[in-house]
């Protein structure tokens, strides 16, 4: 009994240590309590309207004809296009293109009325800005709308010119009827897309920073302070639940503020259960923990662990299945990215969160969560018993 309660208090000393140490670094606070709420408000709120609306077109209406005109008002009745400019020639689209002042041309050719009333195939030329993916995305969502909207009409026009019905009409055009349902993102936009990873992505980093630069200061200092005297050479594992614990329990408040609060503040999609987002997190926060700690033993200085806490933030991103589906990389990348918490996280949250998955439908990435954290449970316990054995050498 009395060695169970000695190791409590050995927990609680090596606890309330790292709390202290935390509060007296202001970078680490900035990253832990700044940086984890401010980065989150910011990505949220730049991207808040989901979609670039009323994005600037020219038009270059060289057939002057009722089937051109009723398409270039028909582009300009869209939510994603609005004509801004009707240019006479070629030229002088491109110079407003040049000049940044429309992001798209769109070119009706002499012939577009007269093929269409030959029954032939007519042609309409649009020319997009791809210098940014928003502005491309919406001028082909509301153009590929309004071209097949036309085309639709000319069929039915067709029809009745060949003496059916409208009802006959509609069946020849349309023989199958579909609704268009956007699962899991309605709005079908950016926002709710790219902001769910990365805020699982800014709390691994931030917390993996956070270990790293506290871990960098107290070796440039020599802090061995950090450590009781009684437990420095030895007892590992109470070293680490106590370091666990301090980082876990400070960062309770961080993750409910990023992963529950703010996608309810900007109506993110948020479906999955919350018993479920807090069954899968705990796993995900302590691999993330454990695994800083076993990098940070890797690094001398605090500034090595911010350089490479920035190269590998969008590497992270990309190979967290996000960008590009995990199912089209190199096997070898697919491996290398499941030695980061961030990745399972990454997937798990987005199926739980905006898909309303439960556990047993992300037994995978929960698994591996698990899995990181006794492996890296393992190295971290492993390397303070190195970095304990070289101070005794006096090789560091």
């Amino acid at each position: 009994m009395n060695k169970f309660l000695q190791r409590l208090i050995d927990i609680w000393e090596i606890f309330a240590g790292e709390v202290r140490y935390v509060f007296h670094d202001g970078g680490v606070l900035l990253l832990f309590f700044v940086a984890t709420l401010l980065y989150p408000f910011i990505f949220a709120a730049v991207y808040h309207s989901e979609m670039v609306l009323d994005i600037p077109v020219a038009v270059v209406d060289q057939s002057h004809s009722a089937e051109s005109v009723r398409v270039i008002r028909k582009i300009d009745a869209t939510p994603e296009l609005t004509v801004r400019y009707k240019c006479c020639t070629m030229d002088e689209a491109e110079r407003l293109m040049r000049e940044h002042r429309v992001h798209a041309v769109i070119l009706f050719p002499r012939d577009y009325g007269a093929r269409i009333a030959r029954v032939e195939t007519a042609r309409a030329c649009l020319f997009c800005d791809m210098s940014t993916f928003l502005y491309y995305r919406s001028v082909m969502t509301g153009a590929s709308n309004v071209l097949v909207d036309e085309m639709k009409y000319i069929e039915l026009q067709r029809c009745e010119q060949m003496g059916l019905t409208e009802a006959d009409a509609e069946g020849q055009v349309t023989p199958i009827g579909y609704e268009d349902v956007k699962l899991f993102n309605a709005p079908g936009g950016f926002t709710s897309f790219l902001v769910p990873p990365l805020l699982v992505l800014v709390i691994h980093q931030t917390l993996f920073l956070g270990i790293g630069v506290l871990f960098g200061t107290a070796r440039e200092r020599q802090h061995r302070q950090r450590i009781p005297i009684r437990l420095r050479r030895g007892a590992p594992i109470r070293i680490m639940v106590g370091r666990a614990l301090a980082y876990l329990l400070m960062y309770v408040p961080v993750v409910f503020i990023d992963l529950f609060v703010l996608p309810r503040v900007f109506g993110f999609p948020h479906i999955g259960s919350i018993g479920t987002l807090i069954g899968f997190l705990l796993p995900f926060l302590l691999a993330t923990i454990f695994f800083s700690i076993t990098m940070a033993g890797f690094f001398r200085e605090r500034d090595t662990i911010i350089v490479t806490c920035i190269f590998f933030s969008v590497i992270l991103l990309f190979l967290s299945g996000t960008a590009w589906p995990q199912s089209n990389m190199p096997a070898v990348w697919r491996w290398f990215s499941y030695l980061f918490p961030s990745t399972p996280a990454i997937q798990g949250f987005i199926r739980i969160n905006t898909m309303g998955a439960h556990l047993s439908e992300v037994s995978f990435e929960y698994l591996l969560l698990w899995f990181q954290t006794g492996v890296y449970f393992f190295t971290a316990c492993t390397s303070l018993r190195l970095m304990s054995w070289l101070r005794r050498k006096q090789i560091i």
